[in-house]
């Protein structure tokens, strides 16, 4: 697919969610000029200080930790997480996701090139992603296309994505011609030798507000296996009380730059710390934030490296559980 004119995505849009949905989708998102106080489910949006990001960037440079930061975001780790749901269908034992979230595949080329590579040697079922592919919050996003373009090339299998608070609606076509389906508070059966499981995903909920889990719940029934693609950990209550038996995450980056032993400075996230990174349980869901596998406002990591995440579901109840 080429490169669309503004009026060849509205009528993509408009055909992919209905008039309707694709009108306030694209209203929300042109009416919300970035903020860096207000709007969204947290008061502060650090993403969208853009004067302050140079000197973040000196600040950094000046301690003499900035190429020790900027190495970091090469290291991506491979985390394997188990998880065991009593109703899930025994064709579907060891069924494996590949998670990644947070990409902003634009903001350091040699991190994403890192990552592609590392993303090639993986053997999974589906891939799915939560959100945030480009580095800015508005602007062009073209660059962005081209470093997930890299990415797509690399997946094997089916795959699934959220748009996160640095994505645009109009990004949409594009990543769904390089086979990236992007569930816009939707649901999709995943099939496996007679029988199914259910993958929903919403909206960005952190920053557009505009997700909407009632309609991405809508065909799932309540007694079968359901997970949940969210950009942010914020909608833990809502996502729980839906019957979702997993949510899968990303947007606080784990922090991104933490003190030593992991320990973020900030999440940019209205959510207990307990759900900064890795897994966690809210009543019977579970739940798992990604750190993610780029890098926001700087790029540089510290005491928090890139994360790629292997979900690997099991019949029955684990321990810890």
């Amino acid at each position: 697919m080429g490169i669309m004119d503004h009026q060849e995505i509205v009528r993509f849009l408009q055909k992919r969610l209905g008039r309707l949905h694709a009108s306030q989708r694209l209203g929300i998102e042109s009416d919300a000029e970035p903020q860096v106080f207000g709007k969204g489910l947290n008061f502060f949006h650090p993403e969208n200080w853009y004067s302050t990001h140079a000197l973040i960037r000196y600040c950094i440079k000046l301690s003499g930790l900035w190429s020790r930061g900027k190495r970091n975001t090469l290291k991506h780790q491979i985390h394997h997480h188990d998880i065991h749901l009593p109703n899930l269908p025994k064709t579907f034992e060891g069924y494996t996701l590949l998670h990644l979230s947070d990409l902003h595949v634009d903001m350091h080329w040699d991190a994403t090139h890192a990552l592609a590579k590392k993303l090639a040697t993986l053997d999974y079922d589906i891939c799915v992603m939560t959100g945030d592919f480009r580095a800015h919050t508005f602007g062009p996003f073209q660059a962005a296309l081209e470093g997930m373009k890299l990415i797509a090339d690399t997946l094997t299998k089916p795959t699934y994505a959220v748009l996160g608070n640095h994505d645009s609606i109009n990004m949409v076509p594009e990543l769904e011609a390089m086979g990236i389906q992007v569930l816009l508070n939707e649901s999709v059966l995943l099939e496996r030798d007679g029988d199914a499981i259910h993958l929903a995903g919403v909206d960005d909920a952190h920053y557009f507000r505009v997700d909407n889990i009632e309609k991405a719940a809508n065909n799932v029934p309540p007694h079968e296996v359901s997970i949940l693609l969210s950009h942010t950990p914020e909608i833990y209550k809502q996502a729980a009380h839906a019957d979702f038996n997993v949510m899968l995450c990303g947007h606080t980056h784990g922090g991104q730059i933490c003190l030593p032993g992991g320990i973020p400075i900030t999440l940019d996230a209205s959510c207990p710390r307990r759900m900064g990174s890795g897994r966690w349980q809210h009543h019977n869901m579970i739940g798992y934030t990604s750190r993610g596998a780029g890098t926001s406002i700087v790029s540089v990591r510290f005491n928090c490296p890139p994360e790629i995440t292997l979900h690997h579901l099991h019949n029955g109840v684990s321990i810890s559980q």
